[in-house]
């Protein structure tokens, strides 16, 4: 299939587990032909949802789109830690998982709502002397990491049993999901990782303006696709979703 198509826009990517955005990315580009295609903020293999793929000129809201708020739904599992954060890591820790009620796993919601610092983890791609920081964390280093502000807008319960919590969280750019899980395990007087991960839209844009790879895949030809590339100019005022 020719990959030289002269396209602009953004096409909001639903990506399915087990799939890394680059992988995503190059899917999608060769789906629509396009000379020219970039992401705007990764998602981890076992995350699923949103993922805004910019073609042409419409590469340059990469930034504005990394700095927009987030909205993600996802499962801590509690009584275990691992290496990563997340259910691909090794178990690092083994906790006690006290008996949860509604009152006590909002109060410690309500300590993490609001702007706060966070610390990036080992497993992300922030540089330390010019090597990024999982690179280090594959071979065992650990280094200090600066807290960064961050601001958690909502974040809401809306599940749970005696090992899992069902979370939807509304957050500014910088934030990790990996993090606040821990952090909100600990609160708990646990541990805990990310067992599902999805995120559910990147703002200005909303869950419903989502398209799947196997319905770009079922499209006929590039017309049919072209349907699903939005306009690339990101609204001058960002609506509240």
């Amino acid at each position: 299939m020719m990959m030289n198509r002269v396209l602009d826009g953004i096409v909001l990517l639903d990506k399915p587990l087990g799939l890394s955005s680059n992988d995503a990315l190059q899917r999608v580009k060769r789906l629509f032909g396009a000379r020219k295609a970039g992401h705007s903020g990764s998602l981890d293999p076992l995350a699923s949802g949103m993922l805004p793929i910019c073609f042409g000129k419409s590469t340059r809201l990469s930034a504005t789109l990394l700095d927009a708020r987030k909205c993600y739904r996802f499962t801590i599992h509690l009584g275990t830690r691992t290496s990563t954060g997340d259910r691909e890591g090794e178990i690092v820790q083994d906790c006690a998982v006290p008996q949860l009620d509604a009152a006590a796993i909002e109060a410690a919601l309500a300590g993490f709502r609001g702007p706060q610092m966070q610390i990036p983890p080992m497993y992300s791609a922030l540089k330390h002397q010019g090597r990024r920081l999982y690179e280090l964390a594959r071979k065992g280093i650990e280094v200090e990491r600066e807290p960064r502000p961050i601001r958690i807008d909502e974040l809401q319960l809306e599940g749970w049993n005696s090992l899992e919590l069902a979370l939807r969280a509304v957050c500014s750019k910088g934030t990790y999901v990996r993090v606040l899980a821990e952090d909100i395990a600990r609160a708990l007087g646990s541990c805990g990782h990310v067992a599902v991960l999805r995120r559910l839209w990147v703002e200005p844009y909303g869950e419903e303006q989502m398209v799947s790879l196997q319905a770009l895949e079922a499209e006929p030809d590039w017309p049919a696709r072209d349907r699903w590339c939005l306009p690339g100019a990101i609204p001058s005022a960002i609506k509240q979703l």
